[in-house]
């Protein structure tokens, strides 16, 4: 009796767990900077005062953490069209799938709110804001518009991702608009910014086109694993080439005109909401990183162990931060004596984080899903 070939994604991908684990890292760097050094950056938006850095290490700290966001949105189209075509083989239908997504995405926008901005407000210095909206909430948003996505034909992704891609080039070209009122629900669907009642980082439709190439990607290792790593590496290619090219260019491709020649400010892109230069420098290295790790995964275990437990991490990481810089640095510290206490939080949700996974081997968010469901 012969037996039937395994699946070539029967087994959970590795490389992509790296990524979004490597990508954890940095984001916690970022968040150590907020908490214990209190030296993060005052953000970088389409309007209002840019940052600017006098010196490499503050930049570079915060530089670096800008390949976490779009990582995550992209691995998680990624993700959403992995698990909705596995579970079609399964016998699941378009509407199980679909209400698995839309519950999951307000579940997500719910943390945000009940979990995650309770943590913010154990910032130094305390905090302002009544709202906050922040990645969750835009992730939880796009997972469930992704549920639309996942009912179209594939050939329709590669189009929609270029159509959103673009679409974030449009909008916000004047940055002199920047005072102007916008409605709350301008503010969650397209435009960052607010006042201290609500404030918006993460709005929605900006964040689609990371989702949907995410879903092409995903749709890729479906067809052939090796074939989708040499795409990362060339897309990845290409998307740098652009960055710089674009970059000198005018407000279409940066929403905001570059500011001077000096190689911080060249680099220095518009995140809130991402522009097009930011999009192709932050993605040409996430997917140079996606294939660099599919060559190998000897020494990638720890990353793995991050990345298959994204939200346990996120959640923890931002509490344990907090503690960490009210009981051991409450007056602030420089960037350089701050890397300690990172490598600290990140030996400390190493173990935790392992647990984590052996007791919810699947995510603990699904085991209450499949409950819900």
């Amino acid at each position: 009796m012969t037996k039937t070939p395994p699946s070539p994604l029967s087994e959970r991908i590795k490389a992509p767990d790296a990524l979004r684990g490597l990508i954890m890292v940095f984001m916690a760097l970022d968040h150590a900077n907020h908490f214990i050094a209190q030296k993060h950056s005052s953000g970088e938006y389409w309007g209002g005062s840019f940052p600017t850095y006098h010196d490499a290490p503050p930049f570079l700290t915060r530089w670096i953490t800008h390949l976490s966001a779009p990582g995550f949105f992209f691995l998680m189209g990624m993700g959403m069209w992995i698990f909705a075509h596995s579970r079609q083989k399964q016998g699941w239908s378009r509407l199980q799938i679909t209400r698995h997504f839309i519950v999951r995405g307000f579940i997500l926008v719910a943390l945000q709110f009940l979990i995650v901005n309770p943590a913010w407000q154990l910032s130094p210095g305390g905090w302002m804001l009544d709202t906050y909206v922040g990645v969750l909430f835009a992730l939880g948003g796009t997972m469930i518009l992704g549920t639309i996505l996942l009912l179209l034909p594939t050939h329709y992704l590669l189009p929609l991702t270029l159509i959103f891609l673009f679409n974030n080039a449009f909008p916000l070209l004047e940055p002199a608009t920047w005072g102007e009122s916008f409605s709350a629900l301008q503010r969650l669907t397209f435009i960052p910014g607010g006042d201290l009642v609500l404030w918006v980082n993460y709005p929605i439709f900006p964040w689609m086109p990371l989702v949907t190439l995410g879903m092409l990607f995903g749709h890729w290792l479906q067809e052939n694993k090796e074939k989708a790593y040499q795409r990362a590496l060339w897309i990845g290619v290409s998307f740098l080439l652009l960055f710089f090219i674009t970059r000198p260019l005018g407000n279409f491709w940066n929403i905001r005109p570059l500011p001077t020649e000096n190689w911080i400010d060249f680099l220095n892109a518009v995140k809130y909401p991402p522009s097009l230069t930011f999009i192709f420098m932050t993605m040409g290295i996430n997917l140079l990183l996606l294939w660099a790790f599919s060559k190998s995964d000897k020494v990638l275990a720890p990353l793995i162990v991050f990345g298959k437990t994204p939200l346990f991490f996120y959640i923890t990481h931002l509490y344990l931060y907090a503690a960490l810089g009210y009981w051991l640095a409450p007056e602030g510290t420089s960037i350089i004596k701050m890397l300690p206490f990172w490598l600290l939080g990140l030996i400390i949700l190493y173990p935790l984080c392992l647990c984590y996974a052996k007791i919810y081997p699947k995510n603990a968010l699904d085991t209450v899903l499949r409950k819900l469901l």
